[in-house]
């Protein structure tokens, strides 16, 4: 150590630094590929700032999409990206060194790959390991020892049968599944959005397109990361075809649930939004499950319906074909109320109320001489019944109380007469005190 830091020994680490540096830095070469990889990257800038500019042009006349946003950031390293690309193209027709270019491009590929994947990814697990396999790549590509440390990955392993499982298969599986997964779930959020706002497809047609590309995306994801094993997917087939079988005795109520949610969603019979009555349960579809139908009350109480029972059942759906609906009010006025009067009051009052329909307009009938009063129902329409009834019912009956006072109209109540007969009625000789 006296040695190394003596001024002898100083000098000649600086020599043998220096060397290093001319022989191996300081050369042109190089000094030409760190020119490329400048230039490059401020072409990519002056590119990007175009391309930034339209697509703010873009997303201010069409919308911002997720896309767009996660593109933003994303212009000038791709940018640089391809014009690093076109680099390496032009040194390797010409036979020019390019380790310095291959590099960089390594470096911004890997950045680009981990950016979009952990803004697709939204499990922070694999986020996480996602981003470690790709960073661990970079480095092993860029220092030349991603082959050897496959090779050695790929020794570690064990035999079943014909199928041999190594550290390599799995980690490769592993990822493949986690970056397979992400994506497929990603398109899916992106075609559910498009679909959703469609308006040439109705809700139970966006529905099932939406659960129809989640199932083959997902199924898709699973099927090529398993065959990255080495698994051969036909002999999978035989044996998942055993498994359905066995299994389906046990599932049958399963099974029948998902076929009639399918059924559900081609004969349009019911879609989210409709007002229906179900086996004692009255409320608003909100979402169509694969299992069952989520059917919200005005209590604010979700009842999870089987698809079953809306095939097998008798369902009332207020909102099928039309979304008008008849609502009727009965009113009791006095015997001695001006029944046309009363008929004009009522009609008067249900057209008052804002969600009552003008057309067809509300109807005052006379419908029979109670015992004790002159019933009438009052009939009108609205086209809101996801809204409510009962508070629209309510808000007639209360214009119509306040008129009756108004105008002095009684609305009577049951009422008995007990007559008193004064003598002996049905007294023999004996019990008579006359």
């Amino acid at each position: 150590m006296e040695t190394l830091l003596s001024p002898g020994g100083l000098i000649q680490l600086w020599n043998v630094v220096d060397k290093w540096l001319r022989d191996e830095v300081f050369m042109l070469d190089n000094a030409v590929q760190f020119a490329i990889i400048v230039v490059t990257l401020g072409v990519a800038m002056l590119i990007s700032g175009r391309l930034r500019a339209w697509l703010d042009r873009y997303r201010a006349h069409r919308g911002a999409g997720r896309s767009i946003h996660m593109a933003m950031p994303l212009v000038s390293p791709i940018v640089w990206l391809l014009l690093l690309w076109l680099a390496l193209s032009v040194a390797t027709t010409m036979d020019r060194p390019r380790a310095l270019v291959n590099t960089a491009a390594t470096l911004v590929a890997a950045w680009i790959a981990i950016h979009l994947l952990s803004q697709a990814v939204k499990n922070p697990v694999w986020s996480k390991l996602i981003t470690w396999a790709a960073w661990s790549i970079a480095a092993l590509s860029i220092v030349g020892l991603l082959e050897p440390t496959i090779a050695v990955l790929d020794s570690v392993g064990v035999q079943i049968g014909l199928l041999r499982i190594s550290v390599y298969t799995v980690a490769k599986s592993t990822v493949a599944l986690a970056v397979l997964l992400s994506v497929a779930l990603y398109l899916t959020g992106l075609l559910e959005a498009r679909i959703r706002t469609s308006r040439a497809l109705s809700p139970t047609v966006q529905v099932l397109f939406a659960k129809s590309l989640r199932t083959v995306l997902v199924t898709l994801a699973v099927l090529i990361a398993i065959r990255s094993v080495g698994v051969d997917l036909t002999a999978l087939a035989v044996v998942g075809g055993a498994l359905g079988l066995g299994v389906g005795f046990g599932l049958q109520k399963i099974v029948s649930n998902l076929i009639s949610g399918v059924i559900l969603l081609i004969d349009k019979s019911i879609k989210p939004g409709d007002v229906i009555a179900v086996s004692g349960t009255y409320g608003w579809v909100t979402a169509l499950g694969g299992r069952y139908v989520s059917v919200v009350t005005r209590d604010g109480v979700e009842h999870l319906i089987p698809n079953e029972t809306l095939i097998s059942e008798r369902v009332e759906n207020w909102t099928h074909t039309n979304s008008r609906t008849r609502l009727k009010v009965d009113v009791s006025v006095h015997y001695r109320s001006d029944l046309k009067k009363v008929i004009a009051i009522c009609e008067e009052a249900a057209r008052l109320a804002a969600r009552v329909l003008p057309d067809p307009a509300p109807k005052c009938l006379f419908i029979e001489f109670g015992e004790s009063a002159l019933k009438l129902q009052v009939r009108f329409w609205i086209s809101d019944a996801q809204n409510g009834v009962q508070n629209v019912k309510s808000e007639i009956l209360l214009r119509i109380w306040e008129m009756f006072q108004q105008q002095n109209i009684e609305v009577p109540y049951p009422q008995r007469e007990l007559h008193i007969r004064s003598g002996s009625i049905g007294l023999s000789p004996a019990q008579n005190p006359a």
